[in-house]
């Protein structure tokens, strides 16, 4: 295989690039000057595969320009960077990386609301900046027995409602549709599960339908003692409706691992102490980060043996 032109978007997990080095005819696009549209047309006959990420998938031009494009790979469980009718429209495959980042991000869903709840980054700084020896920190909030709701209770909403449930949270849920087998409390929008609990996890799939589904009505919904949690898409909050919330008081706080033009942030969010901030970090771990690649590079080795698809999404 390795006369297969695989076309990584954009620098993702060096173990990765090296996996695909070993096997195949790797073009990185991010290594050469030329400008995208010359390298695709340059190299548009010897590329087979694309593999991008949250970051850069595979937009109609990039699929366009590639006559032999056989199969996109994301190196992600999401698919918003993909056009997915260009794709279903000329044939090509697609696959994700389900399943294998759900307890990473779940973790970390978790581990945002507790930094928020009992105000750790703030903790942090106050013993570091010597604060200490002039009084005791201020009192937190507790996690344990807070109602949750978590939009969309997929792979990673459900490792979300497990995780809480351990801290003995009441559960609720809003999703396209109620989910069979659950015995947690499902609502049919967001406005009215927001309404209903302590703490928010956006966890759904990003969509026409999910884009700006936390906006000004669920932020109020959730109210001036309400945190906010999202490990999904930065799309799917409206940030100027989120950064006036928190001005105004009508938040209590956020944990953010995803923002809407990334790297790109609004500085308004860095001046409040009621919300943590992490870089898209849901699946970095070495372990899932290996796990990941391994599944990317397994899913094009099936395709071009000829066997089914590991994650097929299309």
């Amino acid at each position: 295989m390795n006369n297969i032109g695989v076309l990584m978007t954009c620098p993702m997990s060096e173990y990765l690039e090296n996996q695909l080095e070993n096997r195949f005819n790797l073009f990185k696009l991010w290594n050469h000057s030329s400008p995208k549209s010359d390298f695709l047309k340059t190299h548009s006959s010897s590329i087979k595969a694309v593999v991008g990420n949250t970051k850069i998938g595979a937009d109609a031009n990039m699929i366009d320009s590639l006559p032999n494009l056989e199969i996109v790979a994301s190196y992600s469980v999401g698919l918003d960077k993909i056009d997915l009718g260009k794709c279903k429209e000329k044939g090509i495959k697609v696959t994700n990386t389900p399943d294998v980042l759900t307890d990473d991000v779940a973790d970390l869903g978790i581990g945002l609301a507790l930094a928020v709840l009992r105000k750790i980054c703030v903790c942090d700084r106050f013993v570091r900046s010597g604060n200490w020896i002039n009084g005791d920190f201020e009192l937190a909030s507790k996690f344990s027995g807070k109602s949750v709701g978590i939009v969309g209770l997929g792979r990673i909403g459900s490792a979300i409602a497990k995780r809480a449930e351990a801290f003995n949270c009441s559960i609720s849920y809003h999703s396209r549709s109620k989910k069979p087998n659950t015995n947690y409390k499902y609502y049919s929008n967001i406005v009215d599960l927001a309404a209903d609990c302590q703490i928010l996890f956006v966890a759904c799939a990003l969509t026409e339908e999910t884009h700006h589904i936390v906006n000004r009505k669920a932020i109020d919904a959730l109210g001036p003692k309400g945190i906010l949690i999202n490990i999904g898409r930065g799309a799917h909050v409206d940030e100027p409706e989120l950064v006036s919330a928190l001005l105004e008081g009508r938040l209590g706080g956020a944990g953010l691992d995803v923002y809407e033009n990334e790297p790109n942030i609004p500085e308004q969010l860095f001046s409040f102490e009621n919300i943590v901030l992490v870089p898209h970090v849901g699946s970095n771990t070495e372990e899932t980060s290996k796990a990941m690649a391994d599944l990317v590079t397994s899913n094009l080795e099936a395709h071009f043996k000829g066997k089914p698809l590991l994650t097929p999404v299309l």
